[in-house]
């Protein structure tokens, strides 16, 4: 134990010895990389890999020791110097190359493409523009989520994310050449939370964002190097000269002014980066000095890192990363917990607790006595020796101080977990030297996605069980592999060994649970269909199911898996995606082909014609030789017309589909009379010149219009064409001269020839119309026993009374005189009935 190094050993100190910075080696990369010197360099935040493509501005000494590429290669690394990967670009010179924030490379050329490649090579191609490629782009500038250009006519274009979306101009900056150096401050960092792009111009410094561009009448310039800091609130300047100004992104407070040629080095600077937030970092060949502000002086504090040959600096948020030709280190500003511990003669509560854990350790009594010394702030001594493992790259210190917490088995757990995480992701085979604020930046979720895209997927798989998160990511990715490496391959039988393999690890490792929706998707992209499909069998959500379908043109299938999932929204989505690709021919062809398993798609097909596309409906029962609902159509439609001769031409187009139909002859006939009865109608009005209206009336009804309007002759022929019964016929004058109040018509009507009705119908319906006394005078013509019923119901009393008497009925004349409604209709019953013998 004694020959492990204590965590202060590496620490240097400042501002009086109350901040430390630190430099941890992470790796040791001896003949892994090229003479970095040569190379132009892109490096990715997080621990992420760098991106080295030859600089052709340098000869390159031939026979040199080490990886060699040529110049239209770009070479991908690990921040532990393994390779990842190696392409080759043939679209045009590279204007800039550089990191996402998901870890893929953005190469941008002078005419305006920029593509974005994984870490297996795959790439995604986009362009900035028409005008772009016209004007060309001289330089660029790519953040973490986006992308600035500089184009030939001094204009930026700004691109937001990373989705192909259409570049967006900024503020003319109104230049006449190319700034000597500028720089981004990201949307994310920005206090406008849009874009600032930083010029060096002339003496000054221009700031540019979407709505104006700004002089910030500086006259400290030109400027050589322009680097904004992690959060955006301050900048590192250096001037031709060799000045480095460090100064708040408003200009409006000085931090630091030093002159490079202080620091001791020799040559011209290489980069001006920062470590963290609140340090600069200034390369030259075989020396890094980083630089701080003092309390004292604006020239600020110094500490010299040697280096053999040159190196590259990629900024961190708690940090910086230095890639030399042997090593790759990380120098950061010590963490407060940390220098709270281990600082010599610190005397802070976790300091007294980390002691007294050793002292437990080494069962000495002095552990009791430090623990009540500071027992009142145990629980912020704990939480501080949580916090310190979680900073520590060494596992022997992170145990050491994960093991001084005596309670909050919460936080105790969780670092864990995360250091096990780190500490894995760290090893040199993996490559990603993530701290543990990094590492609470960008989420385990993301952490995994970067494990997929090297296809570490059993390290990933392992990483998401440990940490109790879904497998999903880790097997779509494994998937997606698996299958684009076997398409060159694929042969007969390997889709189902393929297939299998699959859906064996999603049961095993996912629970059944994981979509194979989008590896269908990737299996159809590569040209395997027929992996697609059967893989696509083991989808148990159709809603996921039917989109690929449909976009594989696995039509019939797709409408299948639509009505088996009982969703009606989801059959609709099939159908009327169908029916606007395909033609109406098929489309209706590949419905009726169905059978009983389409049906509900027939039914809900209908349902949806009817009430939003009459045409489609028509021309669907048409294809299914369906007449006798084309029929029932047109007549539904003639129903909504208003237009006579639409009517007839619809109620023609129903006789002619039930003539058609051997076993409606009926219905045909019924068509038939009713375009004659519309015929004879349209006819009826133009003798009336329009002012009898007839048309879309019934039989019936066209009787009784004749009648009342006087046109007694045409209501004669109509019953005589139609052959409406005799009985029918006498209702319907009847009811239409009673309306009238005719009632001489009625009379006349009544004695031109017997009733077929009878007598007793005229009484009871001119009762009902409230005609009393013109009901009584057809009570005559009835038969002798209704008669005296039919008095009373016209309420004539004394001719009830009268036809008692006539037909000798006593029995009846008593009756009425119990029911009769007053004393005098009572008294000449009575002496009617004294008559009666």
């Amino acid at each position: 134990m004694d020959t492990v190094q204590h965590p202060s050993a590496t620490w240097e100190a400042v501002s009086s010895g109350v901040v430390f910075y630190r430099r941890q080696q992470l790796y040791t990369l001896p003949g892994k990389l090229p003479n970095i010197a040569d190379y132009l360099i892109a490096g990715c935040k997080n621990g992420g890999p760098i991106a080295l493509m030859r600089d052709t501005s340098k000869l390159v000494a031939l026979g040199r020791g080490g990886p060699a590429f040529t110049k239209s290669q770009i070479q991908v690394y690990s921040p532990a110097g393994e390779g990842l990967l190696l392409f080759s670009w043939d679209q045009g010179r590279i204007v800039r190359f550089g990191w996402t924030f998901d870890e893929r490379l953005v190469v941008l050329n002078e005419e305006g493409v920029y593509r974005l490649y994984d870490l297996q090579g795959d790439y995604q191609q986009f362009s900035l523009g028409n005008e772009a490629a016209e004007l060309g782009i001289i330089d660029a500038r790519i953040h973490e989520n986006g992308l600035v250009a500089l184009t030939g006519s001094l204009t930026l274009l700004e691109v937001k994310d990373w989705e192909g979306g259409r570049p967006l101009a900024l503020a003319n900056p109104g230049i006449s050449e190319p700034p000597h150096s500028w720089a981004v401050i990201p949307p994310d960092q920005s206090i406008s939370r849009h874009v600032e792009v930083l010029l060096s111009v002339d003496a000054t410094i221009l700031t540019v964002d979407n709505l104006e561009s700004a002089d910030q009448r500086v006259a400290r310039g030109p400027f050589l190097h322009v680097s904004p800091s992690p959060n955006g609130k301050f900048l590192a300047l250096l001037t031709f000269s060799g000045l480095l100004w460090v100064v708040s992104t408003d200009f409006q407070r000085e931090l630091v002014v030093l002159d490079t040629a202080t620091v001791g080095a020799e040559g011209p600077v290489n980069q001006v980066e920062w470590c963290g937030n609140d340090a600069v970092l200034v390369t030259w060949n075989d020396l890094a000095s980083l630089i701080l502000p003092s309390r004292d002086n604006l020239a600020g504090e110094t500490l010299r890192y040697q280096y053999f040959g040159a190196t590259f600096v990629v900024t961190e948020t708690d940090g910086a990363r230095v890639i030399g030709q042997d090593v790759c280190d990380f120098i950061q500003k010590v963490p407060v917990s940390s220098v709270s511990i281990f600082r010599p003669g610190s005397t802070s509560s976790s300091a007294i607790l980390f002691a007294a854990w050793e002292s437990f350790v080494q069962r000495s009594p002095k552990a009791d006595e430090n623990i009540r010394s500071i027992r009142s702030d145990l629980a912020a001594a704990v939480n501080e020796c949580i916090d310190a493992a979680g900073h520590e790259w060494d596992p022997y210190w992170q145990r050491k101080l994960l093991s001084a917490n005596l309670y909050n088995p919460t936080d105790f757990i969780a670092m864990g977990q995360a250091l096990k995480v780190l500490n894995a992701v760290r090893f040199y085979e993996i490559g990603i030297p993530l701290t543990y604020s990094e590492y609470q930046y960008v989420s385990p979720t993301h952490l995994i996605n970067r494990l997929t895209s090297r296809n570490l997927h059993l390290l990933a798989i392992r990483v998401s069980s440990f940490l109790s998160l879904k497998p999903d990511v880790v097997l779509k990715h494994w998937a997606s592999v698996k299958i684009a490496r076997s398409k060159s391959s694929a042969v007969d039988g390997e889709d189902d060994e393929v297939c299998r393999l699959i859906v064996d690890k999603f049961e095993k490792l996912g629970g059944g649970e994981v979509s194979y929706a989008d590896i269908s998707r990737r299996a159809w992209e590569v040209g395997r269909t027929g992996l697609a499909t059967k893989l696509l069998d083991h989808e148990t959500r159709a809603s996921d199911q039917v989109p690929l379908l449909l976009t594989m043109k696995e039509d019939k299938l797709a409408l299948v898996k639509a009505v088996d999932s009982g969703d009606t929204d989801l059959v609709y989505h099939v159908l009327l995606h169908l029916h606007k690709r395909l033609p109406l021919g098929s489309f209706f062809k590949l419905i009726e082909d169905g059978g009983d398993q389409l049906a509900p798609a027939s039914k809900l097909l209908q349902v949806y014609a009817r009430e939003q596309n009459r045409e489609m409906l028509r021309d669907f029962y048409y294809s299914d030789d369906r007449r006798v609902e084309s029929a029932i159509l047109a007549l539904d439609e003639a129903a909504q017309m208003t237009d006579p001769h639409a009517v007839m031409t619809a109620v023609n187009a129903a006789e002619k589909f039930f003539s058609e139909d051997k076993d409606r002859p009926f219905e045909a006939k019924m068509m038939n009379e009713s375009v004659r009865l519309l015929a004879l109608q349209q006819q009826y009005e133009k003798d009336s010149d329009g002012k009898v209206k007839f048309f879309g009336q019934s039989v019936s009804e066209t009787i009784r219009t004749c009648i009342s309007n006087g046109m007694s002759k045409k209501a004669d022929r109509v019953k005589s064409e139609f052959k409406v019964p005799d009985k029918r016929f006498w209702y319907l004058k009847l009811h239409a001269l009673t309306a009238m109040r005719d009632f001489d018509a009625l009379d006349a009507f009544a004695r031109s020839r017997r009733s077929p009705i009878g007598y007793e119908a005229f009484v009871k319906h001119l009762v009902e119309a409230g005609h009393l006394k013109e009901a009584a005078s057809y009570v005559m013509r009835c038969d002798g026993p209704k008669r005296v019923g039919l008095y009373v119901l016209c309420e004539d009393w004394r001719a009830a009374g009268r036809e008692c008497k006539e037909r000798g009925d006593k029995k009846g004349m008593e009756q009425l005189r119990k029911s009769c409604p007053n004393s005098l209709i009572a008294r000449e019953l009575d002496q009617l009935m004294a008559s009666m013998k």
